[in-house]
């Protein structure tokens, strides 16, 4: 890491915060996939219905969505450039699995206020991290 500009204590809190932020949906998607009980029963069963009936490809854009962000996280805490890639990645999932669900027809659970409320701070979290990431590559912050 010679070289590099060392960022203030601010770099770090939002590295935390944004590995604590996508630890979370990591853990939601090994809990949903794994059929966990505890963690299913506070969904409706039209929700895990859908789920279950998600075709490969679009389980697999959720997938790369929630761990590239994992990744980003974890790449920004090491301080590395490729958190800037892992974000974009996780950007395309996203953007892969919300056309799915936006073009299959959700489930009445899934369009509650606060359901579509979740699916937008997602999306604006994931911008903000990609945009942080993108800003402290070119404040050389990310060897």
């Amino acid at each position: 890491m010679s070289g590099q500009v060392r960022p203030g204590w601010s770099y770090w809190i939002i590295a935390i915060i944004s590995l604590l932020w996508n630890a979370f949906g990591g853990f939601d998607y090994v809990m949903t996939k794994s059929h966990d009980p505890a963690w299913l029963s506070q969904f409706p069963a039209d929700i895990i219905d859908y789920i279950d009936a998600m075709p490969v490809w679009a389980t697999a854009a959720w997938a790369v969505g929630v761990w590239g962000s994992v990744l980003g996280s974890i790449l920004l805490l090491l301080r590395s450039r490729w958190a800037v890639p892992a974000f974009w990645l996780s950007l395309i999932g996203l953007a892969v699995s919300t056309c799915h669900q936006v073009f299959t027809g959700l489930p009445p659970a899934m369009t509650t206020p606060a359901m579509l409320g979740m699916t937008a701070i997602i999306w604006i979290a994931l911008i903000f991290q990609l945009g942080f990431a993108i800003r402290s590559g070119r404040r050389g912050y990310l060897g």
